[in-house]
């Protein structure tokens, strides 16, 4: 019988729509804002994967929300490990189970969580067991997780099953919250975990922009700005592609938020989930939005303000994505990804968009 250790950080993921940009040290002023957790639905999405080796699995899991509530729902009887019996969870919490997880030789660790919870799980166990990390957080920049919930559970599956065999160590990744929450990307190297060489399942590491692509960067501005309509709100994306958009009408640009834009004036800054509904009910919008470098999301990662039900209120058609030929280059033919966490909004945005690559210039790509 396989074991498979299974752990959820149910704080993960909260700060996001809130526009927190994170959740480490602010849990409770992201319920003070209204939000709700999302990480347990994430990580029972991806142990749904594993129901049909039920008989031959045991899962080893925190007790409640941490793992065991998720595990029950689905059908599992897991072994139950304490942690430190509280109702709060902390990283002290992750490392403690991660550590006995060890100790009772599970044969793989899947977790639901972002970069904090995959640092808080090299911090305790570094490179001894392998780990498949299901997308929960708001910073996912580490490539040790799947590119959704539903992938990450299938390549558990596939390892306990015996059908796949190989691991790299990849990449745990953090940045500085506090600099992240003020426009800079501070990203540190903490070490490294072992994951599934699995490319179709697991994403990538996050790319820089560089210096090169600035001018196609201009382009694209420009030929989005001139194209920009009369009493239309605007909602402009995180990232360095989108950032000379603000430039170019002469506004201040939240680089890691959400800006929203009327009749070339800035009528919102950072905004959070609940400040753009509020914002585009019974008003025609759009949004601008531009994929992540080297991975290729356009929602799910990063931009957790734009949630499902922002997208199911704009609808496809008025979604616009930017991206330098080059960002498109790199991500060698992959499609582009979203992961909203609702599956009838994804499926709504998969198949075919047009990307604005240039002044006057735009290609087709599949999004999945």
């Amino acid at each position: 019988m396989k074991r498979l250790g299974f752990i959820v950080n149910p704080i993960a993921g909260m700060g996001g729509r809130v526009g927190l940009k994170g959740t480490d040290g602010l849990a409770e002023e992201a319920r003070r804002r209204g939000a709700q957790p999302t990480a347990m639905g994430k990580a029972q999405k991806g142990l749904a994967q594993l129901r049909e080796c039920n008989s031959a699995l045991q899962i080893i899991t925190p007790a409640g929300k941490m793992g065991e509530n998720e595990a029950r729902r689905e059908g599992f009887t897991p072994m139950v490990i304490s942690t430190h019996g509280t109702s709060e969870t902390s990283a002290i919490d992750t490392q403690t189970a991660a550590r006995k997880m060890v100790q009772k030789g599970v044969d793989l660790i899947l977790f639901a969580g972002g970069d904090g919870t995959a640092r808080d799980i090299y911090s305790a166990i570094g490179e001894t067991v392998p780990v498949v990390g299901i997308p929960a957080g708001v910073k996912i920049h580490s490539p040790v997780f799947a590119q959704t919930a539903e992938r990450g559970g299938e390549l558990a599956r596939l390892f306990l099953s015996g059908q796949l065999h190989q691991f790299n160590l990849a990449e745990v990744l953090d940045i500085d919250e506090e600099a992240y929450r003020n426009g800079q990307v501070k990203t540190k190297l903490y070490g490294y975990l072992n994951v599934p060489i699995e490319r179709t399942r697991m994403q990538n590491r996050k790319s820089g922009t560089p210096l090169t692509e600035k001018a196609s960067q201009n382009s694209i501005a420009l030929d989005i700005c001139n194209n920009m309509e009369k009493d239309i709100v605007y909602l402009i994306g995180p990232g360095s592609t989108t950032r000379p958009i603000m430039d170019n009408l002469g506004l201040p640009c939240t680089l890691l938020g959400i800006d929203l834009v009327m009749n070339r004036q800035l009528i919102s800054a950072d905004a959070s989930e609940e400040t753009i509904l509020k914002a585009t009910e019974k008003r025609l919008f759009k949004i601008i939005i531009t994929p992540i470098g080297g991975q290729g999301y356009i929602f799910g990662r990063g931009n957790h303000q734009l949630s499902h039900r922002v997208l199911d209120r704009a609808g496809k058609k008025n979604i616009i994505v930017a991206a330098t030929q080059e960002k498109l280059l790199r991500l060698r033919g992959e499609p582009l990804l979203v992961d909203t966490g609702n599956e009838a909004t994804d499926q709504m945005l998969r198949g075919y968009i047009r990307v604005t690559t240039g002044y006057k210039q735009e290609i087709i790509s599949k999004v999945r």
